[in-house]
């Protein structure tokens, strides 16, 4: 749907110069565009991975001097602040920026917005969303657009867009509560965000090394801020197909259940097998989902002992250990 708009804004193909595309995504159809001259920023591992895999030049940083970009709209509207501000930073002089995004995630409050700011011009309606040029106003777009690192609690700072970025996630937390006072030698924090369960982890005896497992880029650069431990170890990767070439003895994990807007308990399935499949036989997994989230019977699949260890009306904390299939390990990072 979102390529339809593409053709729209650019009919005549590649609009000319050098482009940057903030936010494309692993299947999106990019035909518009020549690949010779197009760069994608892209900060989540699987979209990153993907891309590059079709050949295209991506990167999760970038210099200035485009003549064009293109910003996908993410959910969060601080982050698309963000990205826009980040998008006219980038732009050579002259440049214009093309605003692509659905409804559903704010897109015409936004376009509302910027007209106020800046020279809004060529707006396209199409499949629940619309694209449309902004030229960059001559002061620039508000400087408080700008991405900066957020306090949220002592010691630990977020970035616009990532997982929880406004303070502590309250499954998080309750999982830290409801873990031994002391934990294994080695532990993998799978979907580790800014760091903040790690860093609990890492506060109790026993732990030797932890590994910090997160596809956000943002998120693991937060992460790496705020644990600054030596023990801690960091990985930007994909944690549905995490491995280690020696397995562990722990992990933790809060997984995330959605994909976009819609709910996707296969993503939290698919962080329990590599659990099981990272463990040692008599390693232990802790996790903590949303209680109405049926992971009881994908645990069982891959674990042969399972409890419910803590939790409330809204989580479930769980502990599993003695993995299945123990022996299918891979050898990758």
């Amino acid at each position: 749907m979102t390529q339809s708009r593409l053709d729209l804004a650019f009919p005549d193909g590649h609009p000319g110069g050098r482009v940057l595309f903030i936010g494309a995504g692993a299947d999106d159809d990019l035909s518009s565009f020549d690949s010779d001259r197009l760069t994608i920023l892209q900060g989540h591992w699987p979209d990153h991975h993907a891309l590059d895999q079709r050949g295209f030049r991506v990167v999760t940083e970038a210099q200035p001097g485009f003549d064009h970009a293109v910003v996908r709209l993410p959910r969060a509207k601080a982050d698309a602040r963000a990205r826009l501000f980040l998008a006219q930073s980038l732009l050579a002089p002259g440049g214009a920026i093309w605003v692509d995004g659905q409804k559903t995630d704010g897109v015409d409050s936004l376009l509302r917005e910027l007209r106020g700011l800046a020279q809004v011009s060529d707006v396209i309606s199409k499949a629940h969303g619309k694209i449309f040029r902004l030229d960059p106003p001559q002061g620039g777009l508000p400087q408080d657009w700008q991405a900066r690192a957020r306090k949220v609690a002592p010691g630990f700072v977020t970035l616009p867009g990532v997982f929880s970025a406004d303070g502590i996630d309250p499954g998080s937390r309750m999982l830290a509560d409801a873990l031994p006072p002391k934990l294994p030698t080695r532990i993998v924090d799978l979907g580790a965000g800014w760091g903040w369960l790690s860093a609990q982890a890492l506060a109790r005896p026993g732990v030797t090394e932890l590994h910090l497992v997160e596809a956000d880029h943002a998120a693991l650069d937060s992460a790496r801020r705020n644990v600054t431990d030596p023990r801690a170890r960091f990985h930007w990767a994909d944690a549905r197909d995490f491995a280690l070439r020696e397995p562990v003895n722990g992990v933790i994990m809060n997984p995330p259940f959605h994909e976009g807007r819609r709910a996707d308990p296969r993503l939290g399935a698919a962080f329990i097998a590599t659990a099981a499949r990272i463990l040692t036989g008599a390693g232990r997994l802790w996790m903590v989902a949303n209680r109405h989230l049926p992971y009881e019977s994908v645990l069982a699949q891959h674990f042969g002992q399972v409890q419910e260890i803590g939790g409330d009306t809204r989580f479930k904390v769980i502990e599993a250990t003695a993995a299945l299939r123990g022996t299918a390990r891979g050898a990758r990072r």
